[in-house]
């Protein structure tokens, strides 16, 4: 069975375009990654819990930020992995510069016995649809054309 996560999609109008909040991961794996590897906040569902749920406890525990509003649905999208994320579209606004991530541990150096702490996202940014495009991970960046599509109507 594929692992399911759920997570928020933040946009804002700002100086007239369009801009998406993305996440970039976290850890040594990722450090020196950038292109298409940025993700929306999201993270997995939790035995019991309702979708909208995971993806606001995810937000808050990726970023430090509660937010609330008007949750748009997306629909549901497959990554190249297999996990399928659901997300919620929502319009709002933070400064990427006051995030604070969860962490989580892992052995690094590999196989060195060593177990050490890293955050679950190292950054934040506020990208236009066209960077937000080259940025997300390929299997979400259907998220970013449909919130344009929705937007337009």
């Amino acid at each position: 069975m594929p692992k399911i996560s759920a997570g928020l999609l933040l946009y804002r109008r700002s100086t007239g375009s369009l801009e998406v909040l993305l996440v970039h991961p976290g850890g040594p794996l990722w450090a020196k990654k950038d292109l298409g590897v940025w993700s929306i906040p999201k993270g997995e569902i939790e035995d019991g819990e309702e979708p909208l749920a995971a993806a606001r406890r995810e937000f808050h525990e990726e970023t430090g930020f509660s937010i609330g509003g008007t949750f748009i649905p997306l629909a549901p999208r497959t990554q190249r992995s297999g996990k399928i994320v659901h997300a919620w579209a929502l319009e709002g606004d933070c400064d990427p510069a006051a995030m604070v991530s969860g962490m989580f541990s892992m052995e690094w150096p590999p196989r060195s016995g060593e177990q050490r702490e890293f955050p679950e996202v190292d950054r934040a940014a506020w990208f236009d649809l066209g960077e937000g495009r080259r940025r997300i991970v390929p299997g979400q960046v259907g998220l970013l054309d449909e919130l344009e599509s929705l937007l337009q109507r």
